[in-house]
């Protein structure tokens, strides 16, 4: 099985969720869908977490030169 990109497994998410409250599937149907969200939404929070360690903000000092902060430390 090849690797979901963030998006393929949002646009996934998003599929499943409308089967899910369209609510004409089966209970079993309903919770294989259920269970597989879950993994998705698991797995896009985690990317999601991966990219905001990797944002870095960029300010200048008063004279000029590039301090590279991490995003959480912007604030």
């Amino acid at each position: 099985m090849a690797v979901k990109t963030f998006e393929q497994s949002m646009t996934e998410l998003e599929d499943i969720v409308s089967k899910l409250e369209a609510g004409d599937i089966t209970l079993d149907a309903s919770l294989e869908l259920f269970e597989k969200g879950i993994k998705l939404a698991n797995f896009c929070q985690k990317k999601l977490d991966e990219a905001e360690k990797k944002v870095k903000v960029l300010t200048s000092s008063d004279d000029g030169e590039i301090i590279e902060k991490d995003f959480g430390d912007a604030e």
